[in-house]
């Protein structure tokens, strides 16, 4: 491979507050992996304009993927010629756009616990975005699109530190209709639908891939017992899984994070069930008895 080739990219597709950063960063412990943290710009360079994240396959024209794997290519070669593991959340909405762009690439789906992630999400609804946030976000923006993201960073200042909201203008995986959901519904029933729209499109777009091509994994199973998971997850991607590497992911993983749901009013989560029951079925997960 010539050292000006774009290596097979290793994409992680998997719904915000799922587990997607610290399985990222347990395959990054790979010497000859580089990841690559949440470029979300970098995927919307096809319409940064656009009110949902969803792009379909005829967004990638030439153009756009010209671009995007210009800018994969100019990241590897900047990082020891690594190959790159990318994890943006928002592209569980965008699988067919991504998969068009990169079909060469490897590909690992995460899913957790609705409860978890509507608890984990719903906070995080309630925090501003952060300088250093926007200061990330916009280093992989052309100049052209600038305004579209300070706009929403300005949005998201007024709303927390002068009008003092409870919570944000918008955080998470923007489906198809959620600005007009957000005017009738309440927070947690949106954040439903953000888990099992978002859930059930990435699911369902990635079995269109073709069988051995993507592999499925839950943050659960990866929490409570790393190693067997972990070697799932390096032999996937083609790379060799050291005892070294084992020892270090299981001080890194924190396995008692998974009750914290249980701090949200039972009534309210009773009332969203129904948003989340179907995916809830498809992905194998159950409904706590405290909850029925």
């Amino acid at each position: 491979m010539s050292a000006t080739t774009l290596r097979p990219p290793i994409f992680l597709i998997g719904n915000y507050r799922s587990g997607t950063t610290i399985t990222q960063k347990l395959i990054g412990l790979h010497s000859n992996i580089v990841t690559w943290y949440e470029p979300r710009t970098l995927w919307l360079y096809a319409d940064p304009g656009r009110r949902c994240d969803e792009f379909a396959e005829t967004d990638a024209t030439d153009k756009v993927i010209r671009y995007v794997r210009g800018q994969f290519l100019e990241f590897q070669l900047q990082n020891g010629n690594r190959q790159i593991m990318e994890n943006t959340p928002s592209n569980i909405m965008r699988v067919p756009y991504v998969y068009k762009i990169f079909p060469e690439a490897t590909y690992l789906y995460i899913s957790r616990n609705p409860f978890s992630c509507i608890s984990s999400m719903e906070l995080k609804w309630q925090r501003a975005k952060t300088w250093k946030g926007l200061l990330r976000t916009i280093s992989n923006t052309p100049v052209k699109q600038l305004p579209y993201y300070t706009h929403d960073f300005i949005n998201q200042m007024l709303a927390k530190k002068i009008m003092r909201k409870k919570y944000t203008p918008i955080y998470g995986p923007r489906y198809n209709g959620i600005d007009e959901d957000l005017k009738v519904h309440g927070k947690l029933t949106v954040i439903a639908r953000q888990w099992a729209r978002g859930n059930q499109k990435a699911r369902e777009d990635l079995a269109k891939i073709g069988n051995g091509r993507v592999l499925s994994i839950r943050y659960e199973d990866l929490i409570t017992d790393p190693e067997p998971v972990l070697r799932r997850i390096y032999d996937h991607c083609g790379l060799a899984c050291y005892d070294s590497i084992v020892r270090t992911a299981k001080e890194m993983v924190d396995p008692g994070r998974q009750e914290k749901w249980l701090r949200l009013d039972p009534r309210e989560l009773r009332a969203i069930i129904p948003e989340i029951r179907d995916e809830m079925e498809a992905s194998g997960y159950t409904i706590p008895p405290s909850l029925k």
